[in-house]
């Protein structure tokens, strides 16, 4: 059988339509799951008015089940060979008789079972229960109530529907003095078709709706929105930007798509491109329209209203948009009229954080950041003198007028302001690119100024907010810390900054406690949340194995640690290098050898950093020849290892490795093997020495401890 439900509503938020889609989709399919009911298809249609659920191919009742029900302890059951008063009420309860009893055994003793045969109930029984679920267990943000009920929604429901094949499932809604009843109506488009219409059977629904001018499909929604501004952008012989943000959001504000083409004065065309395109994208939801020659004064937007009425609906945006544009030129121009560095006495007006200060500390703060780094990097003077120009002037366009207006031009306009002020194009560059990446998919900054003041911002608002203890929890992260720390090491990587990471927040954090003496300091919760942030990112975004990930990182290792904050470009080398030789398998070839080395190593007392035998190792204490030869190659493998480590060349260590493997299988089993735990401790604790200094030499490429074999 065929089952259709519809949520009728006013206009819902454009979010919560996606959001609401996403829901049903899942909670109808487990429920369905959870109650037994398999369906050919489960389709979700919305619109800004409409909720819609189409199930095809349920079966019109469960199929019957078997239960195996546990009851009494058979002590309490029986006695004597007779049932007692228990097991005649555990048999009453189930509704069987005490000769469907059978025993078994069980840890806690025996205990009486029956086999139940549950019949299957009726779907059309089943969804009455499952469909009020569906809808009051939505959830997103600004829900209301309304009239003077309890029953929570983005917006008041007005109408329900639910059709079973061709028959109306009685359903009632109730919320406060009114109810909702079911019905097989629909209503059509607000203005096109503001009638009810009855639907005949839930097949008919898509087709239905389309009579009535709604198109309840989102995806054949956006499809005719894109076609449709496609062929008038080729009118305008041009190519319409079209965001993916704002068609997914025009999407969900229209049940009748018709675009519209609207046109601005040629005059606005000498503001700023992004400040047009902010303007149209941002605050309007207009389509902007590119030519060859940049960007046009044409621009095209979606309407939910009467196509007949295009001409007076494209000339109500054109009013908008001229005033909206006329604003921005007045900004522009009272803007320019000042150099951006004039802005920076204002930033200390602005909080930003109300225990960090203004935005003018912030920016003090983040000039020394960026010569800690600065200072890493042993730059010259030039871009010295860049880092410092930029850093200085990367918060200035927060107090413009543009920028006040319009925020998410923040950056944008400072680069163009930079510009016109006289600062050079690396600086004006830098200025802007500081702020990237702004999201997950963004680009990174390619600058070095936006590089070095990137990450110096970023490392400010960790300390600070972390500093105060305001650490970013479930899905709360109101300082984007999450995406600041993802974004320094993105950085680093991609700019190749042989940077210690773990001393410049070992040093902020400390300038951190020194101004604010009543706080404790804050460095390792944030070495440990960048730790977790660099297991992600090698994970997620490089695809590395996450046991391999753990041998870098190390397993409750402070080395480890310590060494992969120091040196981020080696612990991505050393990552993916362990990826390629499990691929080629170099890995398997010295993973048992350096394993068993490491487990026996543990039993001795040398540290995990000594590569030198000297001192070591008392070669007089030898008993077998494989002693000998395993010590020699302990000697060679010390220049190795040591250009391994310096050059980041760690093939050299693993082919030594390789080289010195059969060694070391001789001495665990060869003719000449010893036994490493030897009744006399001065030998015992020679031969754990040989396996530490084989161990730690391995440890300067891995843990090989928490590499799982495969």
């Amino acid at each position: 059988m065929d089952f259709l439900l519809e949520v009728g509503t006013e206009e819902l938020p454009a979010d919560f339509v996606d959001s609401a889609i996403a829901q049903l989709r899942e909670r109808v399919s487990k429920s369905l799951e959870t109650e037994s009911l398999d369906a050919t298809a489960i389709q979700v249609y919305a619109t800004p008015r409409r909720l819609a659920v189409l199930i095809t191919g349920l079966p019109r009742e469960q199929e019957a089940r078997s239960e195996e029900i546990k009851g009494p302890p058979v002590s309490a059951a029986y006695k004597n060979g007779k049932i007692t008063a228990a097991g005649e009420g555990f048999a009453r309860k189930q509704g069987v008789s005490t000769a469907a009893f059978s025993i078994r055994a069980t840890d806690k003793g025996e205990f009486v079972y029956i086999e139940k045969t549950i019949p299957g109930r009726q779907t059309a029984e089943i969804l009455t229960e499952l469909i009020p679920q569906w809808i009051t267990r939505l959830e997103g943000r600004r829900f209301m109530r309304w009239g003077d009920g309890d029953l929570r929604f983005p917006r008041p429901i007005r109408w329900l529907l639910t059709l079973v094949d061709g028959e109306v499932l009685p359903l009632e809604l109730i919320n406060g003095s009114t109810t909702l009843t079911s019905d097989r109506l629909t209503f059509g488009h607000r203005i096109l078709h503001p009638q009810s219409l009855a639907i005949s059977h839930p097949q008919a629904y898509l087709t239905s709706l389309r009579s009535i001018f709604v198109e309840a499909d989102p995806q054949a929604r956006q499809q005719i929105i894109t076609a449709q501004i496609s062929t008038l952008a080729k009118k305008l012989k041009g190519v319409a930007e079209i965001p993916a943000d704002l068609l997914a959001e025009v999407t969900n504000l229209v049940e009748y798509p018709t675009a519209i083409v609207g046109k601005f004065d040629d005059e606005f065309l000498e503001l700023p491109p992004e400040v047009i395109i902010t303007v149209m994208v941002t605050h309007q939801r207009y389509f902007p329209v590119k030519t060859p020659q940049g960007l046009s004064p044409y621009f095209i937007t979606i309407s939910n209203g009467d196509p007949q009425k295009s001409e007076i609906i494209s000339a109500g945006n054109e009013r908008v948009i001229r005033a909206r544009l006329a604003d921005a030129r007045f900004f522009y121009t009272a803007d320019c009229d000042e150099p951006l560095d004039s802005f920076l006495p204002q930033l200390e007006t602005v909080t930003f954080q109300e225990e960090l200060g203004t935005m003018r500390d912030k920016v003090d703060r983040i000039m020394e950041i960026a010569q800690m780094i600065v200072e890493q990097l042993n730059l010259d003077e030039q871009s010295r003198s860049d880092i410092e120009s930029t850093a200085m002037l990367c918060k200035a366009d927060l107090v413009t007028q543009m920028v006040y207006e319009f925020p998410e031009l923040q950056g944008v306009m400072a680069e163009k302001y930079a510009l016109i002020s006289g600062e050079s194009a690396i600086v004006a560059r830098g200025i802007f690119e500081h702020y990237l990446p702004r999201n997950a998919g963004d680009i990174l900054p390619e600058t070095i100024t936006g590089q070095v003041v990137g990450i110096a911002d970023r490392l400010d608002t960790l300390v600070g907010i972390f500093g105060l203890g305001m650490l970013p929890t479930g899905s709360s992260d109101p300082f984007a810390l999450r995406r600041a720390a993802n974004a320094i090491i993105s950085i680093i990587w991609s700019a190749d900054f042989n940077i210690n990471l773990l001393a410049l927040i070992e040093q902020i954090a400390q300038d951190f406690v020194t101004s604010h003496p009543d706080k404790p300091n804050p460095a390792n919760l944030i070495k440990d949340f960048l730790l977790q942030r660099l297991q992600t990112l090698l994970i997620d975004d490089l695809r590395i194995d996450y046991d391999l990930v753990n041998a870098v990182l190390g397993e409750n290792d402070p080395e480890y640690k310590s060494r992969a904050l120091e040196n981020l470009l080696d612990t991505r080398e050393r990552a993916r290098f362990l990826c390629q030789i499990r691929q080629d398998g170099q890995l398997a070839n010295i993973y048992e050898t350096v394993n068993r080395s490491t487990r026996l190593a543990q039993k001795g007392d040398l540290d995990t950093t000594t590569l030198e035998v000297k001192g070591i190792i008392n070669t007089e204490l030898f008993e077998q020849s494989s002693e000998s030869a395993f010590y020699n190659a302990l000697i060679a493998l010390i220049p190795e290892t040591i250009s391994a480590r310096e050059q980041r060349d760690y093939q050299r260590l693993v082919t030594a490795l390789t080289a010195i493997s059969p060694l070391v299988a001789d001495f665990f089993d060869g003719e000449n093997s010893v036994l490493v735990m030897a009744e006399k401790e001065s030998v015992r604790r020679n031969r754990l020495n040989l396996l530490g200094l084989l161990r730690n030499h391995a440890r300067v490429l891995a843990d090989f401890g928490a590499i799982v074999k495969g």
